[in-house]
């Protein structure tokens, strides 16, 4: 196994993946017929291709074992979540969409320093780090909007 910081860092971001993919399932589930829960359903295909990207460049990295470490520990850390985050109340919902879009600029800060390190770094040539930027921006405008709307619920008076 890889024992570098990059992939340390690929891993982090992968637990990440996973755990954003969670909330996205729970916000569709419970917000099913509202526009959070079609918000939340459009974007889980593009956040599980985005983590099977991740896992193409942890394979890369050679970064085996420490993915099952990361997966148990993310594991129980998800659970915790599920079972303490009610999505369905106005503030649950609210702080969810606030969550997934620090998330997805963490993700997208993470395709800018990829695509940095990929000047250096043979193991990452041949993906396109500039077009996974460009959508997660686009996915963090699209959260931004819905986490606002929530927000006017969740936080007046």
């Amino acid at each position: 196994m890889a024992n570098d910081a990059l992939s340390t860092y690929v891993e982090d971001h992968l637990a990440g993946a996973t755990a954003g993919l969670e909330l996205l399932e729970a916000l569709s589930a419970q917000h099913q017929g509202d526009p959070t829960g079609a918000l939340a359903r459009r974007l889980l295909p593009e956040v599980e291709d985005d983590r099977r990207t991740l896992e193409g460049i942890a394979r890369t990295l050679d970064a085996g074992s420490a993915l099952k470490e990361a997966g148990a520990w993310l594991a129980e850390k998800v659970s915790r979540l599920k079972l303490h985050r009610d999505v369905k109340g106005v503030l649950g919902t609210f702080e969810a969409l606030e969550a997934m879009t620090l998330g997805v600029l963490g993700k997208r800060a993470l395709w800018r320093a990829l695509a940095v390190a990929a000047g250096s770094d043979a193991r990452l040539a041949g993906f396109d780090f500039g077009a996974l930027a460009a959508s997660a921006e686009r996915q963090h405008a699209l959260l931004e909007d819905e986490r606002l709307r929530a927000a006017t619920a969740a936080l007046r008076p």
